[in-house]
C-alpha cells in the first residue's frame, strides 16, 4: 500500500511540475515582444529609462514580470503593470526565453 501511494504521489507531482520544466518558447516571446521594445529596444539593451532585459536570467525575469502582475512591484508609470497584468504564466516564460536567448552585455 505504501508504495501505491508513493508512486501516485510522484505521478501527481511529475504532472504539476510539467508546465514548469517545459519551459518558455523563444519563438513565441519573440512574437510577445513588440510590445516590450516600445521601452526597452527591439534588441533588449534598453536606454537610460528603461533596464536592458536582453540575457536576462529566465527565472529572474519571469520573478519580475510576477511582481509586476501582482503589483508586489511597481513601477512610476505602471507601464509594466498594465502590461504584465494580461501576461499568462506561459507568456512570462516565452518572453524571458526570447529575451534570454538575445544574449544582452
Amino acid at each position: 500500500m505504501t508504495i501505491r501511494l508513493i508512486i501516485a504521489l510522484t505521478f501527481v507531482v511529475l504532472l504539476a511540475a510539467g508546465p514548469v520544466l517545459a519551459g518558455g518558447d523563444s519563438v513565441r516571446g519573440q512574437q510577445l515582444s513588440v510590445d516590450c521594445a516600445d521601452c526597452h529596444g527591439e534588441d533588449g539593451m534598453g536606454d537610460e529609462d528603461s533596464p536592458a532585459i536582453a540575457g536576462m536570467d529566465e527565472a529572474e525575469h519571469i520573478a519580475a514580470l510576477q511582481a509586476f502582475k501582482s503589483g508586489e512591484r511597481v513601477d512610476e508609470e505602471e507601464m509594466m503593470t498594465m502590461y504584465a497584468e494580461d501576461l499568462s504564466e506561459q507568456d512570462m516564460a516565452d518572453l524571458a526565453a526570447y529575451y534570454k536567448s538575445l544574449g544582452g552585455d
